[in-house]
């Protein structure tokens, strides 16, 4: 028998000049991590150079982006692009200005659903069949995902199965994968062990293979042993080039050259909270942790969204509750600590690492406990916006996923944005600088989250703020909570464009303006 072809190696410029015009390109990772930069960058270097290639089609599952230059900010481009279906929009301004003035074709799909898909694109399956984003902006009767009136309709339909509504998300060729992994073997096999995460990086190839594609991964090495097979991500089988990339382009997350911590266990004597040393300062953030963070149950399985709601770790941390719950990421990390910033999609000391669209798979089943994240916009119905506002787009990434399934979920945000400064005394708060925009509106301009079928799934859900509670219920977004030294006339309702049931209002706890040993610092 003769030994099969090893991946050809070859330089980044090299693997770029292999990507056609009108191509579909699917690209790993996740916001900083398993990036493959040193491929998106040589292709823009050749598009400058030489116009080429043209008219692509871009698909991607998380954002995967520094919010400046890096990532897929390289393929922000006139005329390298025709479409663009992605998750996560907010770390790539420059794409995100491209699809709010109509210059590209663009859909925000859940970033869950782009990464199962990439499964049912590689078995030639008709597409990914699911119930995440009935209800939202991305149901085809709401606008189908589009993200301008360029966009055509079509790559979502309504179907009926059994008797229920499902959403189709139609499978499309992947013609080239643009992949990242620590090393390949001799024969090309793909390991991970030095990643912070594993994304969805076999589903990619495998689609890319099965469509007649070309499988291009960055590596930061070639290590000549051949690869344990359990540690093997992706059969060389798959590979069709392999380029070594520089460690400048080749850093773990794009905050962190290398943190051993993302893909090891916590040692025997260690301390997870060590590393969560550095307590919230005394602020409307730590207030909402605080108070977000008594709504965990113990032994929950919890994910808390990026921003604001990576502050409950630290709280939990403070009271020494983070053996009583698992913390974990849709990019694959179960257990540990999720970091933040650019490195958001690792975490510390995980207990395991698995795939993303797995990952996906227990969400979207139901896996979820509880859930913390992010408020931009909500409405008296408690239908909440996240994704988009005028030219400002953001996108979805996991967020419909994880609110369409927990079975808790909690939205954290300052009750106003754009200049709102507070001051916490001893027993509340006060309000030194009310914000510019109002989050509590009238109308949104996209539904991220759909109160009427959470309500209908069960779900429990609250809003918290610095200076006030709410829960959904059946008549609406009730007022529960308010902070003591806050009027509710003049800063609360008067900062709502519509009034909230109001039927017992009680305090805020004392405790969320403390630290844990009771001492309360003025937030100036």
């Amino acid at each position: 028998m003769s030994p099969r072809r090893a991946p050809g190696v070859c330089t980044a410029a090299e693997a770029a000049a292999l990507v056609g015009d009108g191509e579909t390109v699917a690209c790993s990772g996740f916001v900083g991590s398993a990036h493959p930069e040193a491929l998106t960058a040589a292709i823009e270097r050749r598009f400058v150079r030489d116009g080429r290639p043209q008219g692509l089609t871009l698909v991607y599952a998380a954002g995967q982006c520094d919010g400046k230059t890096r990532g897929m900010n390289h393929l922000a481009h006139e005329g390298l692009l025709r479409r663009v279906i992605g998750g996560h929009w907010g770390l790539a301004p420059a794409l995100g200005r491209m699809a709010v003035e109509g210059r590209i074709e663009a859909y925000n799909f859940p970033q869950g659903v782009i990464s199962q898909l990439f499964r049912d694109i590689a078995a030639g399956r008709p597409g990914c069949i699911t119930r995440i984003g009935l209800d939202t902006f991305i149901d085809p009767r709401f606008g189908g995902g589009r993200l301008n009136a360029k966009t055509p309709p079509g790559p979502i339909e309504l179907i009926e199965l059994g008797g229920d509504e499902w959403l189709w998300y139609k499978s499309v060729p992947i013609h080239v994968a643009l992949l990242r992994a620590t090393a390949a073997d001799a024969g090309g096999n793909l390991v991970m062990d030095r990643e912070a995460i594993v994304g969805e990086i076999l589903p990619i190839a495998q689609a890319a293979r099965n469509s007649g594609g070309t499988v291009i991964a960055q590596v930061s090495e070639i290590r000549p042993e051949a690869a344990p097979p359990h540690l093997v991500r992706v059969p060389g089988i798959l590979v069709d080039r392999i380029v070594v990339a520089s460690p400048s382009e080749h850093e773990q997350t794009f905050a962190e050259a290398f943190n051993p911590a993302y893909c090891s266990p916590l040692p025997p004597d260690g301390d997870i909270g060590r590393a969560l040393a550095s307590a919230l300062p005394m602020d409307e953030r730590r207030v909402i942790a605080a108070r977000a963070c008594d709504e965990l149950p113990d032994r929950a399985v919890a994910n808390l969204g990026i921003g604001m709601p990576e502050g409950i770790a630290k709280i939990a941390a403070e009271r020494g509750l983070l053996d009583r719950f698992t913390l974990t990421v849709e990019s694959g990390p179960t257990g540990g600590i999720p970091a933040s910033g650019l490195s958001f999609g690792a975490s510390v000391y995980p207990e395991a690492i698995i795939d993303q669209p797995a990952q996906f798979d227990f969400y979207d089943g139901g896996g979820l406990d509880f859930a913390a994240l992010g408020l931009a916009e909500i409405d008296a119905g408690g239908n909440v916006n996240v994704s988009k506002f005028g030219t400002r787009l953001a996108g979805v990434g996991g967020f419909v996923n994880i609110t369409q399934t927990a079975r808790k979920v909690v939205f954290c945000g300052t009750f106003t944005a754009g200049g709102l400064e507070v001051k916490l005394q001893p027993d509340g708060i006060r309000i030194v600088k009310e914000g510019a925009q109002k989050k509590f509106v009238r109308s949104l301009e996209q539904v991220s989250f759909n109160a009427r079928r959470a309500r209908e799934n069960c779900q429990e859900v609250l809003v918290v703020t610095e200076r006030a509670v709410f829960r959904l219920t059946e008549a609406g977004l009730e007022l529960t909570e308010i902070a003591p030294g806050v009027d509710l006339d003049a800063q609360v309702l008067a900062q709502m464009e519509f009034r909230p049931v109001i039927r017992g209002v009680r305090p805020m706890p004392q405790h969320v303006f403390r630290r844990k040993d009771g001492e309360a610092t003025d937030a100036g």
